[in-house]
């Protein structure tokens, strides 16, 4: 008997959809930010943390969390390469990716402070120099331009191509590392110090971030993580050396260093008061409760106006986010290209709330309907 491909059919898409219900996340009353320092709440994170980075085939993660008086808690799950098992601790070395951008930005807020570059003055005029060949447009590009993302480059430019300026300096929002290169080089030719040396001198040091560089430590080498590709397969590491150091990218930190950042970031440590407040307000607009400060991501929710920033490299994802009224923060980073499919149930554990930020860059999530149907679909295929 022929049998009915119809129905055969209608009977794969009904299990499919079922599957997808049961892996949808469940609803909860969202922790409160106030409650994140508590000891229950931290022990939990203990044996939270292991479950969802099984779940989301993570490989190691470290995380910190800051709060009144520095940091409260910090742990490392995982191992920093599965080739060889090493476990991760809170203070095993990771690559930071993007959030390089706001240390980097912290140090050139000081020197808007010792009145050595103003924020809305071209850069040119500080640096003669064509960064973009027949574009006269780069002379508009102001430091407030680069550290609001909108100088108007791409996020970088193609690998065999040249530098252009897709959007008019100013006009709107546009990630871009591009930027921090130009404003990096300016810096440099201004101060007359190598990227490492410059943020060293004016955050590593007085924050005390001894495990932190733009380029590779050999203090480093025994206790650093290894990327590893989304099968979880560890892939050769980048040690940017002397001099090829990048003040969009290649910061390397710790969960417990990073913290020590974000501490002084909410309490405006090292800035003056007025700069401290112009870092956390936002300069221009990104996405529904979405808006940028100098060098940093905000974002509004129903827990107040929070400071956010998300690194990704190949095979390093972090992300870290605070409430400068709370005064409380959490920093992780992971060396796994799935340590984004955990971004959301990890805040959920941690801060709470709802997170337009997250909806903005719209990483899928492991436990998503979208991705289990994705799966059963692949199963049932094969």
């Amino acid at each position: 008997m022929k049998p009915n491909t119809r129905v055969s059919f209608a009977v794969v898409w009904i299990l499919l959809l079922a599957i997808a219900q049961a892996c949808a996340p469940e609803t909860a009353e969202p922790p409160k930010i106030d409650t994140l320092t508590e000891p229950q709440r931290l022990t939990g994170l203990d044996s939270l943390i292991p479950e969802l980075m099984d779940s989301g085939a993570v490989t190691g993660l470290s995380m910190a969390i800051a709060g009144e008086g520095g940091t409260v808690w910090a742990r490392g799950f995982g191992v920093r390469s599965a080739e060889t098992g090493e476990p991760v601790d809170e203070n095993t070395v990771f690559e930071a990716a993007s959030l390089s951008k706001p240390v980097f930005a912290y140090a050139v807020l000081q020197l808007v402070d010792e009145g050595i570059i103003d924020l809305d003055t071209p850069l040119h005029e500080y640096w003669d120099y064509e960064f973009v060949p027949g574009d006269e447009r780069y002379k508009l590009i102001t430091a407030r331009m680069v550290l609001t993302h909108s100088p108007g480059f791409p996020n970088w430019r193609p690998d065999d191509g040249e530098l252009t300026i897709d959007l008019e300096p100013g006009s709107e929002f546009s990630y871009s590392g591009e930027g921090f290169g130009y404003l990096q080089l300016t810096v440099m030719q201004i101060t007359s110090e190598p990227l490492q040396e410059f943020v060293e001198k004016r955050v590593f040091e007085p924050l005390s971030m001894t495990n932190s560089s733009y380029i590779w430590e050999e203090r480093f080498e025994s206790n650093f993580t290894v990327p590893h590709n989304s099968d979880g397969e560890a892939q050769e590491k980048r040690k940017p050396e002397r001099g090829r150091g990048h003040a969009a990218a290649t910061l390397h930190t710790t969960a417990t260093d990073f913290a020590r950042f974000l501490t002084a970031a909410l309490t405006g440590a090292l800035l003056s008061d007025s700069t401290a407040v112009a870092m956390l307000t936002p300069q221009i607009e990104v996405d529904s409760g979405v808006t940028w400060g100098l060098g940093i991501g905000l974002q509004d929710n129903e827990l107040g106006r929070g400071a956010w920033h998300w690194g990704d490299n190949f095979g390093y994802k972090a992300y870290t986010l605070a409430y400068p009224e709370s005064g409380v923060g959490v920093i992780w980073f992971t060396n796994s290209d799935n340590g984004h499919a955990i971004l959301s149930s990890l805040l959920d554990h941690t801060v709470g709330g709802e997170h337009p930020a997250v909806a903005w860059l719209d990483y899928e999530q492991y436990n998503s309907p979208r991705r289990a149907t994705r799966g059963a679909l692949w199963e049932t295929i094969e």
